[in-house]
């Protein structure tokens, strides 16, 4: 049985049609039509609704790190709750362990530029974000849309990317078998050259998530 807020390479590959990205330097993982187009579409809607300038924990001063709008999307809205279910059955993660979903938009010459998702214990902004519900364990990553051109997401130290395709799923595991965040995490949400980008993220961490 997988530890609160974990999931795991077994319980994910025991689902049909998800693939492991073969390198031993992070646990990194795709499935293909994970949602189908109906809730994409639902999804997108409520960002377009309700989204806002994307943000970022440790500012560095980069006004162009991250360029994107964000949406946080209502927990007790139908489509939300549909997503919720479908994380829950892949992952077994129980949802006290999760962020509330978030939605993004990228629009053409937008980007998040190389990052981790886990928290810098050495950043100005750790207990901030980590008193309570600790770092960060997986994240999984759906896109709700092709993109005409650009806007990969691109994992630097493998030299791997995962083109945007309507409800594919990415998701990996932020921390080594040791439990220390893992810096081969980094990934890049690549510029969009043509047409718009749509993504639903959702974190997970340590301890539950008040």
């Amino acid at each position: 049985m997988n530890a609160p807020g974990e999931s795991s390479a077994d319980r994910l590959l025991a689902r049909r049609g998800v693939q492991r990205v073969p390198t031993d330097k992070l646990e990194l993982f795709q499935l293909r039509n994970f949602i189908d187009l109906a809730l994409c579409a639902e999804l997108i809607a409520m960002i377009e609704s309700n989204r806002r300038p994307s943000t970022i924990a440790d500012d560095i001063g980069d006004r162009y790190f991250r360029t994107s709008e964000t949406c946080d999307l209502a927990p007790d809205h139908p489509a939300v709750h549909a997503l919720e279910e479908r994380l829950l059955a892949l992952s077994g993660i129980d949802p006290v362990y999760g962020e509330p979903v978030q939605g993004q938009r990228y629009d053409v010459g937008q980007e998040f530029k190389p990052h981790c998702d886990w928290f810098n214990p050495h950043g100005q902004d750790y207990q901030t974000y980590c008193a309570v519900a600790g770092q960060r364990t997986w994240t999984f990553m759906v896109y709700l849309n092709a993109v005409d051109a650009g806007g990969a997401t691109r994992f630097k130290t493998i030299g791997k990317s995962f083109t945007p395709e309507t409800g594919k799923l990415v998701c990996w595991n932020n921390r080594r078998p040791d439990l220390r965040p893992n810096p081969n995490t980094l990934h890049h949400g690549m510029k969009v050259r043509r047409g718009r980008k749509y993504v639903i993220t959702k974190w997970y961490r340590e301890m539950p998530y008040i």
